[in-house]
């Protein structure tokens, strides 16, 4: 097989590892700036990417050549994406673990001197009524 061929075959397994299909992915052609000379000012060698369910955005001008550079934004925006699904399993797995700490049972100690903390604390507050009040009730 040739390098290109290999290549190739490698983006669309990873592709599909990630759940992206070439019908997400909006693909456009500009005009690159930067050094280049001529190449750069007559054709578009620049690509732009976006994914379309993500909205992630990328545009590569690496290369003088719209063919490198269309491989080379596609691995960007893969591993964009690679990384934002990353972050979503994390930010998932902390909630979970906040949801587990929160309904975690507290030990028989701290029940124990939170209920006295409550005690004395309604006892300051009873403290503070007014004399009508107390004599009323």
């Amino acid at each position: 097989m040739q390098p290109e061929a290999v290549k190739i075959m490698t983006l669309e397994v990873r592709m599909k590892q990630l759940g992206v299909r070439e019908d997400d992915i909006v693909e456009k052609f500009v005009r690159s700036s930067g050094p280049g000379g001529q190449n750069v000012n007559k054709t578009s060698t620049c690509v732009y990417l976006k994914h379309i369910p993500t909205g992630l955005e990328v545009k590569c001008q690496r290369q003088r050549s719209q063919l490198l550079n269309r491989s080379l934004a596609r691995h960007i925006l893969l591993s964009k994406i690679a990384q934002r699904i990353h972050q979503d399993n994390l930010h998932k797995q902390s909630l979970k673990a906040q949801v587990l700490r929160r309904n975690r049972k507290k030990p028989k100690g701290l029940k124990i001197k939170i209920l006295e903390k409550k005690r004395k604390h309604s006892e300051k507050k009873s403290a503070r009524r007014k004399i009508r009040e107390i004599e009323v009730a």
